[in-house]
């Protein structure tokens, strides 16, 4: 019993010993193989083609003729054989030999197999000739077949045919678009407007139609030029002796949308990366727009930030976050490295700095002028010698209209280098301070002439009683006494049609009083002479002196 145990113990022990054997020696002949397939010489092949296409591979050499030259005479021989009309494929045989197999026709020999040929398909040699034998008699069947008569002329009517059917394509195209360019001339003002920017038309409705018009005999051109393309490749095809041309044209176009595609495809990765961008760029565009809404709504104030520069703000932002989106993008815009891309950014990046440094200075003295307040939309204004109400503020241009319905342009760097009047700036609180002069004779009291000032500008629609009207005197001249009216109004958009009217109260109210206004040139003589003062405010005995003449003797005694 204990010999009975001691060998059934020492079985599991001989039973995994032997395992390890088998497994290394599998891994030993693994490794063997591995190494002699590694060791064999990589022997080169070359393709024997015919009528455009590939027959079969040649891959060892014969004498002192590789199997470049091998396939390249081959080739020439089945050409050969193809053109000649007294043999048929059918008398290809194949003839084994000493250490080649030929393919011969009678006694010309066509190709020869050898074993290393064999050998590298791991195929028997006198099985691969006659498989090559096969495919040399199918291409001549077929080469000749397509240049039999009832090929030709089935070519010939497919081709007519194809020709018909593209005539009657363009003369429908040529009709639809004949039709498209008429429609779209006929919506010149109606569906098809002219683009504007505020008050000024950038385009024409004659300028989006011309434009559409021509992006319509673009798009024609176009598709005449792929039906061309297409009819070329088609008619080719219908022929022998032009099927490489149709494979040279099928194959550029083929090859220029794979080039298309796996350009999309491998960009795909950085458009997904600019949609990313574009995304986040949109959305805080959103929550910058929404807090400076806020502000100018007053929901959100903050000390020293006033509500109109919100919007204004705003439009400065959204130009940093557009500017930055760009930026983080450009790299990943497709072709952004290529020399040609980034040539063309550089010249255009040139030609807007030199051709933008007006508009640059006219941009920064617009965002320094929003943050300066010196008048607001609806504000009457003096820039320059230009008077007249503020109807835009834009980024370049402020644009004034003056009180004879003019509107005047005027760019923002020259209004910031000028001299501003703003004469709504305080009429709103404390009032818009008209003055006006006028000249009264020596003969005139002063008292009397403050008087009716201020009861004619009392009178004048428009001025206000509080703060009162005042006159100061701000001349004594030779002749006569200038007198200025000053008054208190809190329309400065009406100050023409108020200085008017406060003239005519003025001219009124002195005639009622019997004071004459003295023009500064104005010479009385009394003696004989009426008063300058309206008959309807005379006096009703008034009448002109007499002429006083006095004599004046020898003696110096007047008489």
């Amino acid at each position: 019993m204990h010999d009975t145990a001691v060998n059934m113990s020492s079985a599991p022990r001989y039973r995994w010993a032997s395992n390890l054997f088998r497994a290394a020696f599998v891994a030993a002949v693994a490794a063997m193989v591995c190494c002699a397939a590694a060791q064999r010489p990589r022997t080169d092949k070359a393709a024997v083609v015919f009528n455009r296409s590939e027959l079969f591979y040649l891959y060892s050499r014969v004498g002192s003729f590789g199997p470049e030259d091998r396939a390249k005479l081959v080739s020439e021989r089945i050409a050969a054989l193809a053109d000649d009309r007294s043999v048929e494929p059918d008398q290809i045989e194949v003839r084994p030999g000493n250490g080649v197999t030929d393919i011969m026709i009678g006694d010309q020999p066509i190709a020869q197999v050898t074993a290393a040929d064999a050998d590298a398909l791991g195929i028997d040699r006198d099985r691969l000739a006659e498989r090559y034998a096969q495919r040399i008699q199918k291409a001549i069947t077929s080469y000749r077949t397509e240049r039999s008569v009832p090929m030709v002329v089935r070519g010939s009517i497919y081709a007519l045919l194809a020709t018909a059917a593209l005539l009657l394509v363009l003369r429908m195209l040529a009709l639809l678009f004949a039709r498209l360019a008429a429609t779209l001339r006929g919506l010149r003002g109606t569906r098809v407007r002219g683009f504007r920017y505020h008050d000024s038309e950038i385009l024409t409705a004659d300028h989006v139609v011309h434009a559409l018009v021509w992006l319509l005999d673009a798009v024609r051109i176009v598709t005449l030029a792929l039906l061309l393309y297409g009819y070329l490749t088609l008619v080719f095809g219908f022929f022998p002796w032009t099927v490489g041309y149709a494979q040279v044209l099928l194959g550029y176009m083929t090859e220029q949308f794979r080039s298309m595609g796996r350009a999309v495809v491998a960009a795909i990765p950085d458009l997904l990366t600019i949609c990313i961008i574009v995304i986040i760029a949109r959305y805080t565009l959103r929550a910058v727009l929404f807090f400076f809404t806020s502000i100018e709504r007053g929901s959100i104030s903050f000390a020293g930030f006033e509500r109109e520069w919100a919007i204004p703000t705003y439009k400065f932002v959204r130009v940093l976050v557009i500017a930055l989106a760009f930026v983080a993008a450009f790299p990943y815009i497709p072709g952004s490295k290529s020399p040609v891309f980034q040539g063309v950014s550089v010249f255009l990046g040139v030609i807007f700095s030199i051709g933008s440094g007006g508009s640059m200075s006219n941009m920064v003295a617009g965002v320094v002028m929003t943050y300066m307040r010196p008048f607001r939309i609806g504000d009457r204004v003096k820039i320059a010698d230009t008077v007249g109400d503020v109807v835009e503020k834009g980024l370049l241009v402020t644009r004034i209209r003056t009180i004879k319905n003019v509107e005047v342009t005027i760019p923002n760097s020259t209004v910031l280098a000028g001299h501003i009047v703003n004469y709504s700036a305080n009429a709103r609180e404390d009032g818009l301070v008209l003055h006006t002069t006028v000249t009264i004779g020596y003969d005139a009291p002063w008292r009397r002439v403050h008087e009716l000032l201020i009861e004619a500008a009392k009178k004048t629609p428009n001025i206000k009683d509080r703060p009162a009207p005042y006159v100061l005197q701000t001349s004594l001249d030779d002749n006569y006494v200038s007198y200025e009216l000053n008054a208190y109004t809190d329309q400065p958009n009406r100050m023409a049609t108020i200085y008017s009217m406060l003239h005519q109260q003025i001219q009124d109210t002195f005639n009622e009083a019997g004071v004459e206004i003295m023009s500064p040139r104005y010479t009385a003589l009394r003696d004989g002479n009426e008063t300058t003062i309206p008959i309807a405010n005379r006096p009703e005995d008034y009448r002109a002196p007499a002429f006083r003449v006095e004599q004046t003797g020898a003696d110096g005694d007047r008489t």
